[in-house]
């Protein structure tokens, strides 16, 4: 007892990244699908309660540091565990709690050998993303940053046969790498030739206005390839439909939050003196890539690639709250950047939860029909009635239906645009109020895609009559238990985020007393627990508890109070059907329909083109796809420049010893011409 009192939370933190390490390890060596799916995910699951735990305990507390003699000579890895770390650390036990646990019963079916590789791959991902929040200096958070990118690519191309997993695979470490290397160029501008790698020392750099600013560019770009922000988004919507499920769970909920972490430290950390102007390019970047992703979200048939849009647009929504508290931070409105960075903070975690249940959601679907083609689904809330209530309580906290987590993190968000006074700019007095409307559109455009989601995949009839995706209606099953603890724990987050928000609040309070030197907690708990109000009653109030109480009433009375005090006035009759009963599949809105909206009024954005049958055809067929236009406009040309390149390059390839001994003489020629 006295030893565990004596460690500190960084000790506790590091233990686990090793356990997770020995976890994966084992995995490795037995290959056995029994052993692992039983007692390896299990017990990973249990170690990220526990890094859970320690973060939590560090919230408050000092800032813990420690150097590990590991690395290269005179360059030992420094770790360091302060509000930001272990806020992020917190998220990553948390989520990953639920995730493991269903891995558990995902995996079962997996042979022993893929399995174990899996595991190990797995458990190192886990590992190097807490070593990514744990690093405290730029050669440790590069070596953690890798390794993280490196294992999530063998996670992404598990099912390396398929052509598709490899291509997707490879196109998210291509971007991972261009990013990786921004990321360390913006390490080198810090770093100023000093000789000094670690963190503490770039925050005492006096860099100018132009190189602070060069710093925060390269970061953005570094960070924003991992996070998929626009036009940097192209490799998230391919690597996430190709990965298993709780690998998508786990890329989307936890990985993408890895960027959002590198954004917050390196901006108000390790620069600590933001312009506006950084604040003004986040805000647009974090709205474009909203309603971009929001917007694709809308036309997608693919479930896996309209939840790998969703999780583009609710970056989008971070990174606008990041950027919307650079600008109040920039011009001394702390109480104003708090709100703004405590709502980014709050979306962060809720959409590990949110994300992680619907992700985990479609590979019960997945794992249970064959299908993840939303034209092939529907009536599922018959065959899995289970999963159909896990999910609806994601769904609608990612369309952000209050009382549920989603609503908190954006209502906050909403309210620091709505409170914001006149700045000394009238570019942002002019951007602001266009930001706050393009911010509820996006909003109003989430929940629009999360009713095609649930409506399409668990509502309605099987749409291919008794088949439904490529398995016999009859035959589907609903979610094993393990899946079923590790959805109930992530569909408990969205519903305790959302109901008791003031709580989450003063735990986050210390990340923004950290970064801006304000905290929110004061103002959101002067009424007490029960209502939040972000800055003063009058202004602005909301009691979760309290409407989740009478919607809970209001069910309770509908479906008990009408019977028992009406019940003489009642007269049993047929009830009106709308003709449902001769209804078939065929009649029900697919999701190229449900979509159809959305792509003729923004037809601009989209890249569509169309199989259009003819008046005599026998068997008529109509086809459409949507593609993404920055992908012609953007990553086309790059990949044909770099095919001219690559064949002139080619041609001095000639296979001739004498045109070989010729360049190394003209080269010799030019390099004693240099010297001279």
């Amino acid at each position: 007892m006295t030893i565990f009192s004596t460690l500190l939370p960084i000790d506790t933190a590091l233990g686990v990244v090793v356990c997770w390490l020995l976890l994966g390890l084992t995995g490795l060596l037995l290959q056995n699908t029994a052993l692992i799916t039983r007692y390896i995910f299990p017990a990973g699951a249990l170690a990220a309660l526990l890094l859970a735990a320690a973060a939590l305990n560090n919230l408050g507390g000092d800032s813990n540091v420690a150097v590990l003699a590991l690395g290269l000579p005179d360059l030992p890895f420094h770790l360091r565990l302060d509000a930001l770390s272990a806020f992020f650390l917190l998220l990553l036990g948390a989520a990953s709690v639920g995730i493991s646990l269903y891995s558990a019963g995902y995996f079962r079916d997996m042979k022993g050998g893929a399995l174990g590789l899996l595991c190990f791959e797995y458990h190192i991902f886990l590992a190097s993303m807490a070593l990514v929040f744990m690093a405290d200096d730029a050669y440790l958070f590069m070596v953690a940053w890798e390794t993280m990118a490196l294992s999530s690519y063998f996670l992404v191309t598990t099912d390396h046969h398929v052509a598709q997993a490899r291509r997707a695979g490879f196109l998210y470490l291509l971007i991972a790498h261009v990013g990786a290397i921004a990321i360390l160029l913006s390490f080198g501008v810090m770093q100023g030739g000093q000789g000094d790698y670690t963190f503490a020392s770039m925050r005492d750099a006096q860099l100018n206005a132009f190189w602070a600013s060069v710093t925060f560019l390269l970061a953005l770009f570094g960070f924003g390839a991992k996070a998929g922000i626009l036009p940097l988004h192209a490799w998230l919507p391919e690597a996430h439909p190709a990965a298993p499920s709780p690998i998508s769970a786990m890329m989307s909920g936890i990985m993408l939050k890895t960027a959002i972490y590198g954004i917050l430290r390196v901006s108000f950390d390790l620069l600590d003196a933001p312009q506006w102007w950084w604040g003004a390019l986040a805000l647009t970047l974090g709205l474009l890539t909203a309603l971009y992703g929001v917007l694709f979200a809308a036309v997608q048939t693919d479930m896996k690639r309209l939840l790998a849009y969703s999780s583009i647009e609710n970056i989008g929504v971070i990174l606008t709250g990041i950027g919307l508290a650079i600008i109040f931070h920039s011009f001394q409105k702390e109480a104003l950047a708090a709100l703004a960075l405590t709502a980014a903070l709050y979306h962060s975690f809720n959409h590990a939860f949110m994300k992680g249940l619907l992700f985990l959601g479609t590979g019960s679907v997945l794992h249970a029909t064959g299908e993840r083609n939303l034209g092939r689904l529907g009536g599922l809330i018959h065959r899995m009635p289970k999963l159909a209530l896990l999910v609806l309580v994601g769904t609608l906290a990612l369309a952000g239906l209050p009382p549920l987590n989603g609503f908190v993190s954006e209502w906050l968000l909403l309210q620091a645009f709505l409170l914001s006074p006149g700045l000394p700019h009238s570019y942002l007095n002019m951007l602001i109020p266009i930001a706050a409307a393009a911010l509820a559109l996006a909003a109003a455009l989430a929940g629009y895609v999360m009713v095609k989601f649930y409506g399409v995949i668990f509502l309605g009839q099987p749409r291919g009559s008794d088949v439904v995706g490529q398995k016999p209606f009859d035959e589907v099953h609903d979610v094993g238990i393990w899946e079923r603890i590790g959805l109930t724990w992530l569909a408990l987050g969205c519903i305790l985020l959302g109901v008791f928000p003031v709580f989450f609040i003063l735990l986050i309070d210390f990340v923004s007393q950290m970064l801006v030197g304000h905290t929110l907690g004061v103002s959101a708990a002067q009424t007490g627990w029960l209502w939040l109000t972000p800055i003063q009653p009058e202004r602005a109030s909301y009691s979760p508890l309290i409407l989740f109480v009478i919607i809970i009433a209001g069910v309770l009375f509908t479906l008990y109070g009408v019977k028992k005090f009406y019940h003489a006035r009642l007269r049993r009759s047929p009830a009106w059907d709308c003709g449902y009963p001769e209804q078939t599949a065929r009649m029900q809105d697919t999701a190229e329909g449900f979509g159809q909206p959305i792509r003729q009024i923004f037809q601009l954005f989209f890249g569509i083109t169309r199989e259009v049958p003819g008046p005599f055809d026998k068997k008529p067929h109509y086809h459409g796809e949507t593609s993404d236009r920055l992908w012609e406009w953007c990553y086309l040309p790059i990949a044909r420049l770099t095919d001219k390149i690559s064949a002139l390059t080619g041609k001095l390839q000639h296979g001739r010893i004498h045109a070989y001994l010729l360049y190394s003489f003209v080269t010799l020629l030019a390099l004693l011409a240099f010297v001279r």
